[in-house]
């Protein structure tokens, strides 16, 4: 009997595929490819966690605008500068920028109103991923025998 999962657990799964070229699956099935950037056309983890920001940010504002309508245009761009310092690797500059565009009229008028309100719920209460980041959640990891090995 398996150990039940509870419904707000997210988790991926990675499996080495090739050199420095993983898998991740999610439990639904899904599946994308990351690497080191270099020959493959595979993501980066970073540009992984540029576009898991962007997505879910731009999950959350669909959702609040396109009840008014539908948009004509829908574009994110996500960017950060990765540097190396006292701190290790991570990026600084972190910046989402969005470009919507909706239909003349009533509908699109309305829409309109929404957006900034709805950028800034995704930023400062709706996007998971940009609040994990923001608020600086730590990370354990565990080695295959069980050990913690997060720094002290």
């Amino acid at each position: 009997m398996s150990t039940p999962i509870p419904d707000d657990l997210r988790s991926v799964e990675l499996t080495r595929i090739g050199p420095a070229r993983f898998k991740a699956t999610n439990a639904r099935g899904g599946e994308t490819f990351m690497g080191t950037g270099g020959e493959d056309p595979d993501f980066t983890p970073v540009e992984l966690l540029l576009a898991a920001i962007a997505g879910c940010s731009a999950l959350d504002v669909e959702a609040i605008t396109h009840k008014r309508t539908t948009s004509t245009t829908y574009d994110v761009h996500a960017e950060g500068t990765k540097v190396r310092d006292e701190n290790g690797n991570h990026l600084t500059g972190m910046r989402v920028s969005f470009d919507i565009a909706f239909p003349d009229g009533p509908e699109g008028d309305a829409a309109r109103e929404r957006v900034r309100g709805a950028i800034e719920m995704s930023r400062d209460r709706l996007c998971t991923v940009s609040r994990t980041v923001q608020l600086g959640e730590g990370v354990t990891y565990v080695d295959e025998s069980g050990q913690d090995s997060t720094a002290s």
